[in-house]
């Protein structure tokens, strides 16, 4: 049995602990806080967004019908898939639970299933857990992004979201894919892995119809030649919104659940020392008795 000097100091290390798991689970709140309020007004950006896309692209979307249009814009219209890309969003670091490896699990198993080599695909890295995992399983990165601030902004992602785009409009692959953790609740997410490009869920049944049709300089084709790469963009970057608050949420899950663990450690501790406690005192009693009769 340890002596009451080494259960004394396990319970103070453990109470240190805890303190800082606790401070650390406020922390995340506080963000997951944040980025639920960002995420929120993002979704409102992207709704009108959508809105004003469907309406510009309503006569593009009902051409896709007849594949010799020319009225069809690229990023609409779907070719033959020689190649995949696939964004990939993790963490750039620990301590929220089985975030990344949900997310990593469940990617390779996907591209197991789906490619038959490493050929076929694309692979995007956003967090240094899911660069580093690709890296040590030998698998090549178009691209990369790390250390992204807590609440990231439009111009901190703007490279890899263009660069993806850009990639797209290239043929560099046919079409683009984000897998990551779509925040639910405080408690839960879910593992998703969203289309991105070609953009193929816009219906011309939503397009607004208007008593007074807009004037359009220079034509609604060159608008939305400039209109849908940023609007796939914004896609791209809500995703990372979203993976971003899924990830304060389990990290302020996971701190909670230490947290927990630690105040439970403690109290059985707390037991063990105080029944090592009373052995000693019976112990002494013991010996102060014996002694008291031996001089008798």
């Amino acid at each position: 049995m340890a002596s009451l000097n080494e259960i004394k100091q396990r319970i103070a290390s453990t109470k240190k602990t805890s303190q800082i798991t606790r401070a650390m689970q406020m922390v995340s709140a506080a963000k997951l806080t944040k980025s639920e309020a960002s995420s929120k007004k993002f979704q409102e950006y992207a709704s009108k967004v959508r809105e004003i896309v469907t309406h510009l692209s309503a006569q593009a979307l009902t051409d896709l019908g007849d594949t010799s249009s020319d009225t069809v814009n690229a990023m609409l219209n779907a070719r033959p898939v020689k190649k995949t890309g696939y964004i990939v969003i993790t963490s750039d670091g620990g301590l929220v639970g089985g975030y990344n490896s949900s997310i990593l699990k469940q990617t390779m198993t996907m591209l197991n299933d789906d490619h038959d080599s490493q050929d076929e695909y694309v692979l995007i890295a956003i967090g240094g857990t899911g660069a580093d995992f690709f890296k040590a399983r030998g698998y090549n990165l178009a691209y990369e992004l790390r250390n992204l601030t807590d609440q990231p902004s439009f111009e901190e992602v703007r490279k890899i979201v263009s660069m993806a785009t850009s990639m797209y409009q290239s043929e560099v692959f046919d079409e683009l894919y984000v897998c990551y953790n779509h925040h639910i609740n405080s408690l839960t997410s879910q593992f998703r892995v969203e289309k991105m490009l070609p953009i193929s869920d816009l219906d011309p049944g939503e397009a607004q119809k208007y008593e007074q049709e807009y004037i359009f300089e220079p034509s609604k084709i060159a608008i939305l030649e400039e209109l849908l790469p940023q609007y796939a963009e914004s896609l791209i970057y809500g995703a990372i919104v979203d993976a971003k608050t899924a990830e304060h949420a389990a990290g302020m899950t996971a701190m909670k659940t230490a947290t927990d663990n630690a105040s439970n450690i403690i109290g059985d501790l707390t037991i063990s020392y105080n029944r090592a406690r009373q052995t000693a005192i019976t112990q002494e009693i013991t010996e102060i008795v014996a002694g008291a009769a031996a001089l008798e």
